[in-house]
């Protein structure tokens, strides 16, 4: 087991955001702010590292037919938790997330890894995972909400940055600025991705239709067989 490599896979190879393109609800509600952005990122994380935690904990005696709902139930406990916490310590930060903290137990970045890598791995090594993880979530969530804040406001984590007269695009903190900032990042993080796999000499990432394109194809246990037409 390598920690950093897991980590950097979280960060890099696999971001939920801008690789594998998952729990973007949460990602373009509430990156409207650097604020919103960095106090999600930091609540899913923190769901996710003890919901895989647990998860690759109890796994040999979860029957497959119903680890689904063992999941859900596990990772609804650690939501309850977080946001109970950020209720009590951060009540500003939990009237402007609204109804995306609860929404965590459905965030498919949290039921993906626990499908995926937990259920599969042991504790120490989903616990890294879920900090990989958690912190491309959080990175992402946190570079959008910086643009989309600084575009849109004028600001940066709420304080001004702008000169006077400066003139915001509010297009850019409503819903078509956040599809749109999204997608820059996107494309910008793909660029890199090319560039850094040429750069060692490798093969770029896979990318088109199909599981074999995903990144979470290994994890998941699939495998493109030679002259498989599936």
């Amino acid at each position: 087991m390598n920690p950093f490599k897991i980590i950097k896979n979280g960060i890099v190879n696999e971001n939920p955001t801008l690789v594998q393109c998952i729990g973007l609800c949460p990602t373009l509600a509430v990156s409207t702010s650097a604020a919103n952005g960095i106090g999600m990122g930091i609540a899913a994380t923190a769901v996710l590292v003890g919901s895989n935690m647990a998860v690759a904990a109890i796994r040999r005696f979860v029957p497959e037919e119903i680890r689904i709902p063992i999941f859900i139930v596990v990772i609804a406990g650690f939501v309850t938790v977080v946001q109970l916490l950020i209720s009590g310590f951060a009540p500003a930060l939990d009237k402007s997330l609204g109804i995306f903290i609860p929404l965590i137990v459905v965030n498919c970045i949290i039921l993906a890894r626990a499908e995926a890598f937990a259920f599969k791995s042991g504790v120490l090594e989903s616990l890294f995972d879920g900090i990989g993880m958690g912190l491309g979530f959080t990175a992402a969530l946190t570079l959008i909400g910086v643009v989309r804040e600084f575009i849109g406001s004028g600001s940066v984590f709420d304080i001004a940055v702008t000169p006077p007269g400066f003139q915001p695009a509010l297009l850019v903190i409503l819903a078509p600025g956040g599809f749109i900032t999204l997608g820059i990042f996107m494309g910008l993080f793909r660029r890199y991705q090319d560039w850094s796999a040429a750069r060692r000499g490798a093969e770029p990432p896979a990318r088109g239709a199909g599981c074999e394109s995903c990144a979470m194809s290994d994890a998941c246990g699939f495998a493109v067989k030679e002259g498989d037409g599936k």
